[in-house]
């Protein structure tokens, strides 16, 4: 192979791999900047949660975080939150703080021009404003992806995008929960945002395991948004 077509080829793979990294990393910064983690060495975590509301599961995770007296953040599907009033209504009423998910939460999401993600995010706070009053300014990307499109939305719709710095994949049923909440404790840090999923079956089960080995080992468990002081909402 020609020399030039030898480095053509290397920074073609290079460009790629950076795109990717740019895309699929939520904490790479590169199109937005999200807050992954909280700073100081306190031992302090927040907990938040994707995907819902749902019924049964999120109704059965609430009931555990205030048994155990923990605030968490939900970022929320737009048209759950339609159907489930409710729930969100509770989040509220117990202290939680809500965020954006996205309304439809689609595999089609990341690849929609910026008006259409500008569109979406702004069903989705219109939609949870109407059901709590509160008009919501973090927003969570699904997939944790981000491109110029996305960037751009954020940007219109005046967003705080958080992210997350522990994520051991709970979606996956095969995985007992015994396992997934020993990956949890393996990846815990002072200042973690772990990131959970409030529809998953057993949530509630993992959830309560989670909160009272994770105290044994010192953690204090915060809201979301005394761990990265930060507004959860516009005043």
């Amino acid at each position: 192979m020609p020399v030039i077509a030898y480095i053509l080829l290397v920074a073609a793979v290079l460009l790629l791999a950076f795109g990717y990294y740019a895309s699929f990393f939520i904490d790479s910064k590169v199109y937005v900047k999200a807050f992954c983690r909280g700073s100081g060495r306190a031992r302090k975590i927040a907990l938040t949660f994707d995907d819902g509301p749902e019924e049964p599961t999120t109704a059965r995770v609430l009931d555990v975080l205030a048994r155990h007296q923990v605030k968490a953040a939900f970022f929320l599907i737009g048209a759950k939150a339609e159907r489930c009033p409710g729930l969100v209504r509770r989040m509220v009423e117990e202290g939680h703080i809500i965020g954006s998910h996205s309304f439809n939460h689609t595999s089609l999401f990341p690849f929609g021009s910026r008006k259409k993600i500008a569109d979406e995010l702004e069903k989705t706070r219109d939609t949870l404003k109407e059901i709590t009053g509160k008009t919501v300014c973090l927003f969570r990307p699904p997939f944790g992806v981000t491109n110029p499109a996305i960037a751009a939305a954020i940007h219109t719709g005046g967003y705080q995008t958080v992210g997350w710095s522990v994520r051991v994949f709970d979606t996956r049923g095969y995985v007992s929960r015994k396992r997934i909440r020993k990956r949890l404790l393996k990846k815990l840090h002072p200042g973690a945002v772990v990131l959970l999923h409030d529809r998953c079956g057993k949530a509630d089960e993992l959830v309560e395991s989670f909160i009272v080995a994770a105290q044994e080992k010192g953690y204090e468990m915060v809201g979301l948004d005394e761990l990265l002081n930060m507004q959860a909402y516009e005043e």
